[in-house]
């Protein structure tokens, strides 16, 4: 297994990111719609906030992430909080990743993990076949749009072009979590192009306003800044 990014920055992680109060995560949760009753799968779970609101509302949840360190701390606040939420240390790149999990799963949600993940094409083929006929993906990411804002790093680099695509490290001031594991940019068609190649049509589409004073000079909040997707898994004709 490859060594995990947010290893060497859990507990930065973990501080600064605990809350589903913010429009990204809403928007994601209402794209789910209700999950009472529903196998739901959690891609990049981390340490397991959108994990535990899913339990929360009523769904067996399996959550999926490459980092020890987060996946370490999701099973520890799991003893305390008894949610039956099954956490998974592993890279969901990987055929097999998941286990055996018969009949599949309802759903599937990926709260900003989608540009962690290096192989795109490989983590959405397993999303593609984790899922049951019919099933939803939901996702949610920086927009691809973004050209940054004061302090605040765009999905490019600023030396670059929407255009180019690959990993990169962010240098904005307040881009702090970017600074440090970086971010894989990607072209809307890129992502809407892989889904489709795994059987994932696109249903809905959500793109939030960001908090108020979420850029002080407004330049960021004249552009698009979040997307939330859901997706449902169409068998060939």
């Amino acid at each position: 297994m490859v060594e995990a990014r947010y290893d060497a920055v859990a507990d930065f992680y973990i501080e600064g990111f605990d809350s589903i109060d913010d429009p990204a995560s809403r928007a994601l949760l209402d794209l789910l719609g209700p999950v009472a009753g529903l196998q739901v799968l959690d891609v990049a779970c981390g340490h397991g906030r959108i994990t535990r609101e899913l339990a929360r509302r009523g769904a067996t949840v399996v959550g999926i992430d490459l980092s020890g360190a987060l996946v370490t701390r999701a099973r520890q606040i799991e003893q305390d909080d008894q949610l039956d939420i099954r956490y998974l240390h592993g890279d969901v790149t990987v055929p097999g990743s998941l286990g055996s999990f018969p009949g599949g799963f309802d759903l599937a949600a990926c709260n900003f993990g989608l540009s962690d993940i290096d192989d795109l094409d490989a983590a959405i083929a397993t999303v593609g076949a984790a899922l049951k006929p019919r099933g939803r993906f939901v996702f949610s990411i920086v927009h691809p749009c973004l050209a940054g804002g004061t302090d605040i790093s765009g999905s490019w680099p600023t030396s670059g072009r929407y255009y180019d695509e690959g990993h990169w490290t962010a240098q904005g001031a307040r881009s702090g979590l970017r600074r440090l594991v970086g971010a894989n940019h990607r072209m809307l068609s890129t992502y809407l192009a892989t889904l489709r190649r795994h059987g994932l049509w696109l249903d809905e589409l959500a793109e939030p306003l960001p908090p108020p004073g979420w850029d002080p000079a407004h330049e960021a909040d004249r552009q698009p800044v979040f997307l939330a997707a859901r997706c449902v898994k169409l068998l060939p004709a």
